[in-house]
């Protein structure tokens, strides 16, 4: 006999588990955020629910369908993770998902208060780890340290005015990648009919080699007279 009320218990504690882990992940601006890791939590509820109530019978095997969601949420987790040159990101938006359908399946199968604990590890996990892999990577030695820092870049390009709006739309489209949040674009007219262009870029591993990418698309326009760029590291507040 189906427990309503057991199993709108499981599937409010797996949307509140999902959307708990998803707050955590949008508040540092991740790839995958509050509805994202609610969804996973929850469409592992909905299956596991389905596996025990479903397939009624002496044979029937609620962790057949449980397992699945294991399997299945690696399709998932692949799209987040993005290889660009010899730098990877969203391992840990990926591990994240999983641990979202782990925390679903066991609120599914019945085991709220585990649920409930596996949700504050994972959180703990992603908040409190962070600090101690900075610091392993800045250790003597350590080739990590690059890859795991902050970094506000900052960038001139210098053309004529007439040629303003034209390179300053190259310049943005140049620096709008998935790893880079463009903070601010500015110009500033200079003598003998030259302008500026400053602008501010965010970056939460540090990879001097996509802004240079990005610049030598910016260096291939013939209205651009001149590029420089710096990078400034920044401590996050955890």
């Amino acid at each position: 006999m189906i427990d309503v009320i057991d199993i709108a218990i499981r599937i409010a504690a797996g949307v509140a588990f999902g959307t708990a882990i998803g707050v955590e992940r949008q508040w540092r601006a991740r790839t995958a955020g509050v509805r994202t890791n609610a969804l996973v939590a929850l469409g592992s509820t909905l299956f596991v629910i389905m596996g025990a109530y479903s397939f009624g019978g002496p044979d029937a095997d609620p962790t057949r369908v449980a397992a699945q969601v294991v399997s299945g949420i690696g399709f998932l987790g692949a799209g987040v993770i993005m290889k660009q040159g010899a730098s990877i990101s969203g391992l840990n938006t990926a591990a994240t998902l999983w641990a979202s359908a782990a925390v679903g399946a066991l609120a599914g199968g019945g085991l709220v208060w585990v649920a409930g604990a596996g949700t504050f590890v994972v959180i703990a996990a992603n908040m409190l780890l962070r600090p101690l892999g900075r610091l392993l990577d800045r250790r003597p030695g350590s080739t990590g340290r690059e890859k795991n820092t902050e970094v506000e870049y900052l960038f001139e390009v210098r053309c004529a005015r007439e040629h303003e709006v034209a390179v300053r739309a190259v310049v943005f489209d140049a620096v709008h990648r998935p790893d880079l949040t463009v903070r601010s674009i500015a110009a500033t007219d200079l003598p003998d009919e030259i302008v500026v262009i400053t602008g501010s870029v965010h970056s939460l591993e540090r990879d001097d080699h996509q802004i240079e990418l990005a610049i030598a698309d910016v260096i291939r326009t013939p209205e651009v007279l001149a590029v420089r760029w710096t990078a400034e590291e920044i401590t996050p507040v955890d």
